[in-house]
């Protein structure tokens, strides 16, 4: 499956989190170390719902991206 992860920049700090799968967060200082904990994250979420017998949730966030003038 291929999920759909959202990287926002804090003042100290990366955010991963994917809308798909609520509650499945990252945290790190760079955006790439981001990408991996999220990634780690996610297989772990998803083995965690295996063992609970939970349904896994079928990825259907989509992004775009919107040019304005400023």
């Amino acid at each position: 499956m291929r999920y759909m992860v959202v990287i926002e920049e804090g003042p100290t700090s990366f955010g991963a989190y994917v809308p798909d799968l609520p509650g499945c967060i990252a945290v790190d200082e760079s955006s790439q170390e981001a990408l991996q904990l999220i990634q780690e994250a996610i297989e772990f979420h998803i083995e965690g719902l295996k063992e609970e017998g939970q349904h896994i949730p079928v990825p259907h966030s989509s992004s775009s991206f919107i040019d304005v003038q400023a």
